[in-house]
């Protein structure tokens, strides 16, 4: 899933817990939630690859993609510090992969398997990209509204 509704879902979370250790918590376990729902990714093969002379257009992607994330939630929120830690912590198991990919090791890589391989599992069924997509626009839309609301 691209990063916008893992901020989102992340924030919307913390705007709405009040117990600090809980709301960091389900912000995590959010990632593997949304990344259970057929979804799109941009690729970022060419960081992963290690072509850094290539990766110019990956790092851009994920750079707007968080930067527009974290707009929305500057825009809806009522921009409490608890809310983007949440937002960041909503992104931990994307980081550890793209981790994985710069600095392999052992656990990472268990890290990496579980959650590309076991989790992403409907990542190879033939779903519409309009169903994937449309999954990632409702997640945030419901993500604003709980923001502002």
């Amino acid at each position: 899933m691209i990063l916008t509704p893992h901020l989102l879902l992340g924030a919307a979370i913390a705007s709405k817990i009040e117990y600090a250790p809980a709301a960091l918590l389900m912000a995590f376990l959010s990632h593997y939630f949304l990344d259970l729902i057929p979804h799109i990714e941009y690729s970022i093969k060419n960081i992963s690859e290690k072509q850094w002379q290539k990766s110019l257009p990956d790092i851009l992607r994920v750079f707007l993609d968080f930067s527009f994330g974290m707009l929305l939630i500057l825009i809806f929120s009522k921009n409490q510090p608890i809310i983007y830690i949440c937002a960041f912590i909503a992104l931990i198991p994307d980081s550890l992969t793209i981790i994985n990919s710069i600095f392999p090791n052992r656990i990472l890589k268990i890290h990496n398997n579980i959650h590309r391989g076991k989790i992403h599992f409907l990542k190879h069924k033939k779903i519409s990209t309009f169903w994937r997509i449309l999954s990632q626009l409702l997640v945030i839309i419901a993500s604003i509204f709980l923001l502002k609301y």
